[in-house]
């Protein structure tokens, strides 16, 4: 018998509605919704977002 071989599974993609909907992200809203574009992103992908933006610059 053929075995199949398990690929590595990505981690599930949430859009950017999903995310704002979520409630792990309930108190920073309005920051995702400045921040994200209209795609899709993993969980870990909003957290390196979000801080990629907290330790940004002040111009």
């Amino acid at each position: 018998m053929a075995e199949k071989k398990e690929t590595a599974k990505s981690a599930p993609a949430y859009t950017k509605a999903q995310i704002l909907a979520a409630e792990k992200y309930s108190n920073r809203r309005d920051l995702l919704g400045a921040i994200l574009k209209d795609q899709e992103y993993t969980l870990d992908q909003v957290d390196a977002e979000i801080e990629k933006f907290r330790k940004g610059k002040v111009k």
